[in-house]
């Protein structure tokens, strides 16, 4: 889940602060808390699938330490979206299909410091929008509104911990750019970083 400060129209702009859903910088490899089950949690343990530990479009395996495995195993859990060095919040931001994020924090000149953006081979996939989970805020997700201007993801189908109250139905350059039936702005990031919300 992620936290996010709010404004309704006609107030301030909502302030987003997507924290990552990241998991503490463990060595060498930690998943990221709410990660579904079956997903990796704990440590890693590379196996020389490719050049770098954990790259682009390599698969890691699933249980309490995470390895490199062929993406055709049965072990295999998860794929490799994106690859960066440095943090998260340094570096690039995850597709927005990401499901979880693994820290990379030392293994080798195979594993330099960074994170790996991650999907799930199969369901479930938090990432999607309207699931309430994954490290980003995406057309399509919603939130549920909390104190003091704060608003939190959460599922859509109301299957979350709290019922949804407001949709991000699309994004903008600029609030002006909204629908003039938006009840709520959200800071997605991006070329296109103001979401739309409506209430629903």
């Amino acid at each position: 889940m992620r936290e996010c400060r709010a404004a309704r129209v006609p107030r301030v702009l909502l302030t987003v602060v997507a924290a990552l859903v990241l998991s503490a910088c463990r060595q060498p490899v930690t998943g990221t808390p709410g990660t579904p089950a079956g997903s990796p949690r704990g440590g890693t343990a590379a196996t020389g699938q490719g050049p770098e530990f954990l790259g682009p479009a390599e698969c890691s395996s699933r249980g309490g330490t995470v390895r490199e495995v062929s993406c055709g195993s049965e072990r295999a859990a998860a794929r490799v979206l994106a690859r960066y060095t440095g943090t998260p919040s340094d570096g690039p931001a995850c597709p927005p299909t990401t499901d979880f994020v693994l820290h990379i924090s030392r293994g080798g000149p195979s594993a330099p410091r960074g994170y790996a953006c991650m999907r799930n081979l199969e369901s479930p996939h938090p990432g999607n929008p309207g699931q309430g989970g994954g490290p980003r805020t995406v057309v399509g997700d919603c939130v549920q509104g909390l104190r003091d201007g704060e608003v939190r993801e959460t599922a859509c189908d109301g299957s979350g911990e709290r019922p949804p109250e407001f949709e991000i139905g699309s994004a903008a350059a600029r609030r002006t750019l909204c629908p003039d039936s938006t009840d709520l702005y959200v800071r997605l990031g991006g070329d296109r970083p103001v979401g739309c919300a409506h209430r629903v």
